[in-house]
């Protein structure tokens, strides 16, 4: 009787967040659109791309939907407000809106996904430009996959091969294209067995840990890649959740949780980062482990005797 009781309860909690969800995302999918935004940089004096913006909490807004407005995933918000009720956050409240990166540390050659930060680089060298994107990634003990790889097959509307572990909790060895299919409409495959790059039947999963290795973007995003990045293309993925960079003479470090706890001491590492830094007897210590000890996924000035000239820019979002 007790585990039919705790049964019955489960279930009305989750009717009750599923009707709150609905109530709250009030806004249809063809409302969130995308265009390409370039990012100039240079190595290794410019490695902060984006600038910081402010907005107003609309009436009805989720989180998740001021994060996929911005382009952002929904860690990036929860990071800055942990505290702050994602379903219900408060109306006409100015949050800051994190739309500032620092490069990962790489070879910037093409295709670059960074684990820790769920988020995608797509460099354009021969412009000295770069496109970002957020991203979901796998869940723990399905773990998206590290190194170098290439984009090996592309394909529009794609049914979904469902991997043999998985046929029983679908029902079926294959999902054909359609609003339902995990895959969404575009997927790029990358030459690390089943896994890809792809759309998603769900994109309030960007931003989480929630697939089985793949990577999903919004449907608008990938929209905007698949015809950019040609079979071929090189890809890496890595695992840095400490970044260090540079814009205009300042030094930043964007700090990002160890998402799969592969970092036995992360204080050590961070510290270890920074003596390997050229520069980093310019940096405030101090200033440093702050950042590293709030790993809120935002480009902090650690530069001694910081001028910091990046404060967010007020955006207003129309009611």
């Amino acid at each position: 009787m007790r585990a039919r009781a705790l049964l019955l309860l489960f279930f009305l909690v989750a009717c009750e967040l599923a009707a709150l969800y609905a109530s709250s995302a009030c806004y249809a999918e063809e409302e969130f659109t995308s265009t390409v935004r370039r990012y100039e940089y240079r190595l290794p004096e410019l490695t902060v791309i984006g600038t910081p913006q402010w907005c107003k909490v609309r009436r009805n807004d989720t989180l998740l939907d001021i994060a996929r407005r911005y382009g952002l995933g929904y860690n990036d918000l929860d990071l800055l407000y942990p505290r702050m009720d994602a379903w219900v956050p408060p109306s006409g409240k100015r949050i800051a809106i994190p739309s500032s990166w620092v490069l990962p540390p790489s070879q910037h050659e093409q295709l670059l996904i960074n684990i820790p930060e769920l988020r995608l680089y797509f460099f354009e060298k021969a412009n000295g430009t770069v496109q970002t994107y957020p991203i979901g990634i796998g869940d723990e003990g399905w773990e998206s996959p590290l190194g170098t790889y290439s984009i090996v097959e592309k394909r529009t509307n794609p049914i979904w091969y469902i991997p043999a572990s998985l046929q029983a909790k679908y029902g079926m060895a294959s999902m054909p294209a359609g609003p339902g299919n995990p895959l969404g409409d575009y997927v790029m495959k990358f030459s690390a067995g089943a896994y890809g790059v792809h759309g998603t039947a769900m994109p309030w999963g960007v931003g989480r840990l929630v697939s089985h290795g793949c990577i999903r973007c919004y449907p608008e995003h990938i929209k905007i890649l698949y015809p950019q990045v040609p079979v071929g293309t090189k890809l890496e993925i890595i695992y840095e959740p400490i970044k260090i960079g540079q814009k205009d003479g300042q030094i930043y470090v964007e700090a990002h949780p160890d998402v799969y706890r592969r970092i036995p001491d992360y204080i050590q590492y961070s510290l270890d980062k920074l003596s390997q830094y050229p520069m980093q007897k310019q940096v405030d210590r101090r200033r440093f482990l702050m950042a590293v000890h709030l790993q809120n996924g935002t480009p902090i000035n650690v530069t001694q005797f910081a001028s910091d000239d990046t404060s967010p820019k007020m955006v207003e979002l129309p009611q």
